[in-house]
Parts: structure tokens; C-alpha cells; sequence
């Protein structure tokens, strides 16, 4: 991957975001502690990058405007030094992934980002700890302007509905 360039992203982010090596980290005026960071994915199709956002000691984070801005700020730089695709699981800590997507999704749907990106959730059947069914919420986040656009979202259409299949 394409080092980011935090100079880029604290221009237009209202949290001023750092690195501590591997990861970005950023803190909101409630006093709590984001971290950020790309993993390269196994997809041998093309270039995909795990987005993982982690708010690593659970504090309860109030409606934060300043929070969204500051991911899509970190995300536009990622495409901006990385013509790649992104993908997003959301985090099952208490069960609340289905808000922390829809969540996520909401930051997405603004007009600029309609423009600019492609972006797909995907429900994903899985079982949790105890063996219980419970689901899964996986965004796919590409450029508009990639030239395997379809392609992509066609492959990711048919690895979903294909994992979906063989779930109980």
C-alpha cells in the first residue's frame, strides 16, 4: 500500500490524526481514542484493503459529526494514494453491528462521496461465539472511476451470495 500523507488528511479533518507506525490515530473532543488502519487482502483478483476502525478501549461515543468527517477524510487519502478497493466489516463488540453499519453507511451516503464512490453493504450469514446464528455487515467501497467497476462489484455479488449459501 501507498504510505498516506497525513499532512493531506489533517488539512480537511477536524481531529487531528497521527501515526504510531503501522496504525493512524485520531481523538474526539469527548476524549476518545480511534484508531485507524488498512490490511491488505488475499483477493487474487485485484488489489483489496481491509478498512478496520477500532475505538479500542469501547468508550460510548456520543453523535460526533467530527468523527465521520475525520474517517472520510482518512479514506480519500487512502484512495487518493491507492486506486484499490476498500472493504469494511463492522465490529460484533455487543452485538451492534447492524448499527455500526448502518452507521458507516450514513457517513457514505453524502452527495460528494455518491460522486466519488461506489459503495455496497452486504449482509453475511455467520454464528457467533456460542454458535448462534447472527450476521455479519460487510461494506465494499470502490472509485467510481476504476475500470473494473462492475467487474468487481460482480465478483463481490457472487463470493457473498456464495458464502451465504453455505451458511445455515
Amino acid at each position: 500500500m501507498n504510505a498516506l500523507s497525513l499532512r493531506r488528511i489533517n488539512i480537511n479533518a477536524p481531529y487531528k490524526v497521527w501515526s504510531d507506525g503501522n496504525r493512524l490515530r485520531f481523538e474526539s473532543d469527548n476524549g476518545i481514542m480511534y484508531l485507524a488502519d488498512f490490511e491488505l487482502d488475499s483477493n487474487p483478483f485485484f488489489n483489496a484493503y481491509w478498512f478496520n476502525l477500532a475505538n479500542p478501549l469501547h468508550r460510548k461515543s456520543p453523535g460526533d459529526v467530527k468523527i465521520a468527517q475525520t474517517v472520510i477524510c482518512i479514506i480519500e487519502e487512502f484512495f487518493r494514494q491507492n486506486p484499490d478497493v476498500l472493504l469494511y466489516m463492522c465490529s460484533t463488540d455487543k452485538g451492534q453491528q447492524a448499527q455500526r453499519s448502518r452507521l458507516f453507511l450514513r457517513w457514505f451516503n453524502g452527495y460528494e462521496q455518491q460522486k466519488k464512490y461506489a459503495i455496497k453493504a452486504y449482509d453475511v450469514k455467520s454464528t457467533d461465539a456460542d454458535g448462534k446464528p447472527t450476521k455479519d455487515y460487510v461494506a465494499l467501497i470502490v472509485q467510481r472511476t476504476h475500470p473494473q467497476l462492475d467487474e468487481i462489484i460482480a465478483r463481490f455479488d457472487s463470493e457473498i451470495a456464495m458464502f451465504n449459501d453455505f451458511k445455515p
